[in-house]
């Protein structure tokens, strides 16, 4: 039985009684003022630089736990709120590449205040879908949402002082290290001419080699390629491979999420079935919530949206519309997809939007990408949702609280998603540059991939071109045929029995599954930037599974007794976590240094 929250007593005197105003005021402040920020500015950096984001969910949970440590066992629903709150800030920091996208398409950036009312109301309504899936995706079908899992465990665990302590050192020293490395990039020349990047690398330390060697892979055979595209008229004299290679890795995202998505729709038919005959038990406090309530929440934002993107931004009535249909559609989905395979493809549900909105008619760009954004935003949020659910549904957290602490958060990241985009542009002028209309620029770290991909698709709107409508399809036939023999053959029950039959068929597995037949959600990678970035996260993962594999023959050896952390906090992943975070404040300096000396 889970005690009432007002009748656990913490430790220390100093600490507010939980359940009272002062005890929600420390955590919302603690998660709005320190840890969400931190984490929007991390997930805002990462796209500008990368083109992809972590949502900070298990950063932001052990040092949510540093703060509710002194509850006892019962600071892990206090450490939950305030990562569910600091995530939702991030989340929505990041969607500061969409401001980015309309300065590299030249339409006049709205009044702030307009795209930060736009944003929330697409923020609250993504998070009010995303929790009328909830009772279906998380109670009836309990998908394992991986991420949720691994926060779950790491709050239950850092009650323990000690691990507390250590994964705290971790994390620091992780973040000190990308903190220097970020400065030094932007400081000492040669280190930029190479692309120094600790967050890239960071990131691969994160994912680990399986999944960031796949980008070099790719990468490579973009820059043998590059002559043959230039010589049929793909590519320009100097255009890069990125140019026509991320039409070519969407398309292999999308036809491996074809497979996914098939396959997916049919496990949760399976298992909605199994459970359509269990009884139905009355929902325990924790887990009660207003439909009601929930519905006219929905209702009210979707409102939002409408008059907002229409009187405020200007946007087409009809294409406001049909993207908040969607919504409907791929929160479910994408909801799906990241409760069973841990992949949320926000960016291919925006491209799907644009190319729909482009089949019923649109031509104009500007409209394409603020009523697509809709889309983009409401999946992230909406999904992020379900995912904090999952948490609280294995820690037993009061879900109307949890509700509450997120959609505050939401306010404070669209706030955050217009400020990050005009101080890292101010700072670093670079970020405005069109890199897909002038290759030649020369972006160093700043990537832009998904403002890149955005980008792409939404030109073809006013200036199609056929190459690029064959780039997709050459993409979708290879990203449909990898994961189709993928799961007949690498997840087939010989194929497996094989590989654990000792290290040659270990080594030959990597080969198969890293370079001979990657995913194509992880191969996709190096479409998107320029080579150098690939061999940055790939040296990262190498580097962190060569670090875990020697962990694991020390363990083996017993050289490690008792000191291990659990398996969803890595040594490399916390510190491959701090390198961003790290990373993303050297930034952070570097831009207000830079925004101060424009004054």
């Amino acid at each position: 039985m889970i005690p009432n929250a007002s009748d656990v007593a913490p430790k220390s005197s100093l600490l507010p009684k939980p359940g009272s105003a002062g005890y929600h005021l420390l955590l919302g402040a603690v998660a709005i003022f320190i840890l969400g920020p931190l984490g929007g500015i991390t997930a805002a950096y990462m796209n500008f630089s990368l083109g992809f984001f972590v949502g900070g969910q298990v950063l932001a949970g052990i040092l949510g736990s540093a703060v509710t440590f002194g509850y006892g066992a019962e600071g892990k629903h206090g450490a939950n709120y305030i990562q569910t709150m600091a995530a939702s800030v991030a989340g929505m920091a990041a969607m500061a590449v969409l401001i980015q996208a309309m300065t590299w398409l030249g339409f006049p950036e709205p009044p702030a205040l307009h795209m930060i009312v736009y944003f929330v109301c697409i923020g609250m309504f993504g998070v009010g879908v995303g929790m009328l899936y909830t009772p279906i995706l998380v109670d009836k079908l309990q998908l394992t949402y991986p991420s949720g899992l691994a926060v779950a465990n790491i709050l239950r665990a850092l009650t323990d002082r000690r691990l507390l302590k250590r994964s705290i050192a971790q994390l620091g020293a992780g973040t000190g290290a990308g903190f220097l490395g970020g400065f030094l990039a932007d400081k000492i020349e040669f280190l930029g001419k190479i692309g120094t990047s600790t967050s890239t690398f960071g990131a691969g330390m994160v994912v680990g080699a399986r999944i960031a060697v796949p980008a070099i892979v790719v990468g490579l055979i973009g820059e043998l390629m590059t002559p043959y595209f230039r010589a049929i008229g793909w590519l320009g004299a100097h255009d890069p491979f990125r140019k026509i290679g991320f039409l070519i890795a969407l398309g292999a995202i999308m036809g491996a999420a074809a497979v996914d998505l098939a396959l997916l729709f049919v496990q949760a038919l399976k298992k909605f079935r199994e459970r359509a005959g269990a009884t139905v038990e009355a929902a325990p406090d924790w887990k009660r919530t207003n439909t009601l309530r929930l519905v006219l929440w929905v209702a009210f934002w979707g409102v939002g949206i409408t008059l907002s993107g229409t009187l405020l931004l200007h946007l087409p009535l009809f294409y406001v519309l049909f993207a908040i249909a969607l919504v409907f559609l791929f929160v479910l989905i994408n909801g799906i997809s990241l409760g069973i395979t841990d992949q949320n493809p926000i960016s291919s549900a925006f491209v799907v939007c644009v190319l729909l909105m482009a089949l019923l008619g649109l031509r104009d760009p500007g409209a394409g990408l603020m009523s697509a954004a809709i889309l983009l935003i409401a999946c992230s949020v909406g999904c992020d949702m379900q995912q904090d659910r999952s948490t609280g549904w294995r820690l037993g957290t009061n879900r109307v609280l949890q509700f509450r602490y997120q959609v505050i958060g939401i306010v404070m990241g669209a706030v955050m998603a217009v400020v990050m985009a005009k101080l890292f542009m101010a700072a670093y002028p670079v970020l405005k540059i069109d890199t897909f209309s002038h290759p030649e620029a020369k972006v160093a770290q700043w990537q832009s991939a998904m403002t890149y991909k955005f980008v792409g698709v939404l030109r073809d709107l006013a200036h199609p071109q056929g190459h690029k409508f064959t780039a997709m399809m050459i993409g979708l036939g290879i990203g449909l045929a990898t994961e189709v023999i993928r799961k007949l053959v690498l997840k087939s029950a010989g194929y497996r029995r094989w590989k654990a039959s000792g290290k040659v068929a270990f080594a030959a597995d990597f080969t198969i599954d890293a370079i001979v037949l990657p995913s194509p959600y992880a191969s996709s990678f190096g479409g998107f930037v320029e080579f150098i970035t690939c061999l940055w996260i790939g040296v990262g993962g190498i580097a962190s599974s060569v670090a875990q594999a020697i962990g694991e023959q020390q363990k083996k050896a017993g050289a490690k007794e008792g000191e291990e952390l659990p398996e969803d906090m890595s040594t490399t992943s916390l510190i491959g976590g701090g390198l961003i975070a790290g990373d993303s404040l050297a930034a952070l300096v570097l831009g207000v240094i830079g925004l101060l000396s424009l004054m």
